[in-house]
């Protein structure tokens, strides 16, 4: 295995996250994939994604891309973090529609229907969050409902470091695990979707927060992002200097799941 590559995996099992640099199959990609991500916010059919008082605009599911990542007219997804994920051993997952986020100058600002609580926490915590454990019902308990393999971001155009980057506790998905194994452990695979792991979530996410190093990765067209799908993570304020030719920062997010949904999803590495 090439050097480089075994460097990367540790990285990645050690930290949670590696950024690669820009590679011209990734880049190819994203010059097919903007225009139809800028038609996909542009869409007056997605205005519900726009939120945080005009700041951010969500975008789930936003790309029209096929299982393999193409958008129209474009060829299918290469990149050195699916290099990667083959070189540990796995097959990448059939890609879903890709996530189309985008944060504007000014972000962020509260989300409609936010408490204050959550709108503290998305300014001064970055709304840090493991991905696929979704609040339900009035109390808002966490389930394991999107037992995702891995985070992959490919950012779309060029902004400052500061423009809202995404933040990354290292070495969180070491935590997170420590603290939620154990219930799964204690109920059958068939129970595991009905675990309520709420609290177990809060008390890892505390102990992120006090020993885990907050690092911002921001990246440009060509580059990508290759998070482990227990690190904690979020969206750090824009700080950006007022720049009218740099007031957006676009990212397309791949999330796929794993094919044996939560056998996987619980393993540290």
């Amino acid at each position: 295995m090439d050097a480089n590559l075994t460097l990367q995996i540790q990285a990645f099992q050690s930290v949670g996250w590696v950024r690669f640099p820009r590679d011209p199959r990734v880049m190819a990609w994203v010059d097919a994939a903007r225009p139809v991500a800028e038609a996909a916010v542009a869409d007056p059919a997605n205005a519900h994604w726009l939120q945080c008082e005009g700041t951010w605009f969500v975008g789930v599911d936003a790309l029209p891309n096929d299982t393999h990542g193409a958008v129209p007219g474009g060829a299918p997804l290469e990149a050195p973090a699916l290099d990667l994920w083959r070189a540990m051993g796995h097959a990448v997952p059939p890609l879903h529609r890709a996530q189309v986020s985008v944060t504007y100058c000014g972000y962020p600002r509260p989300r409609a229907g936010e408490s204050e609580g959550a709108w503290r926490y998305r300014l001064n915590r970055d709304a840090a969050h493991v991905d696929g454990l979704l609040p339900e019902g009035p109390d808002r308990r966490r389930k394991l409902r999107e037992p995702h393999a891995f985070i992959l971001g490919l950012p779309l155009n060029p902004a400052h470091p500061d423009a809202a980057p995404l933040v990354v506790w290292e070495a969180s998905h070491h935590v997170v695990a420590r603290h939620l194994r154990p219930l799964f452990d204690a109920h059958p695979p068939e129970d595991w979707p009905d675990i309520d792991l709420t609290d177990a979530y809060h008390a890892a996410r505390k102990e992120a927060f006090a020993t885990c190093a907050r690092v911002p990765v921001p990246a440009g067209p060509g580059e990508c992002l290759l998070l482990h799908h227990l690190c904690l993570h979020g969206v750090a304020p824009w700080t950006a200097p007022d720049d009218p030719a740099q007031d957006a920062r676009m990212i397309a997010y791949f999330r796929p799941e794993w094919p044996d949904g939560a056998a996987s999803w619980i393993t540290p590495g």
